[in-house]
């Protein structure tokens, strides 16, 4: 894939004002936004994205092995059941046309969250799918790391 578009030189006020959202979503601590950012754009195919998180997820002292397994993180137990509610959380709100937002999984956050911090989280899940339309769309790719 090419980059179709350069979005960011075309409308840098709209793409500038996006970014500037993130700092009003700081009740979720770093490690967590980007792992569910991570988790978020790896159900959407976006690699731009797949590639920033990942990263940004290592600097806020994620683990290599949480990283490789957050794909399945159903099936393993390196996740805490916080992170579980989140995660889940995050996988309906992005696939919202297949199965809803189901009350079980909002009560099950209601457990682990403030609703301050349910609000923000939610606010990141919704950001983050606009990321990746907007990334895939114009097919955003990350340069080759050394």
């Amino acid at each position: 894939m090419t980059e179709r578009l350069n979005y960011v030189a075309i409308n840098g006020p709209a793409i500038k004002s996006m970014l500037a959202s993130k700092e009003h979503m700081d009740s979720i601590d770093n490690q967590l936004r980007a792992m569910i950012e991570l988790r978020v754009s790896q159900i959407n195919g976006c690699v731009y994205c797949v590639d920033l998180h990942s990263v940004q997820a290592r600097a806020a002292g994620e683990t290599q092995q949480r990283l490789d397994c957050l794909a399945v993180w159903r099936e393993c137990r390196f996740f805490e059941e916080s992170e579980r509610a989140a995660l889940a959380w995050a996988e309906a709100i992005t696939c919202l046309p297949e199965n809803g937002a189901p009350a079980e999984l909002f009560e099950t956050l209601k457990l682990h969250y403030s609703d301050q911090q349910i609000v923000d989280l939610t606010l990141i899940i919704s950001q983050m799918n606009a990321w990746n339309r907007v990334a895939v769309g114009f097919g955003h790719l990350p340069d080759k790391r050394e």
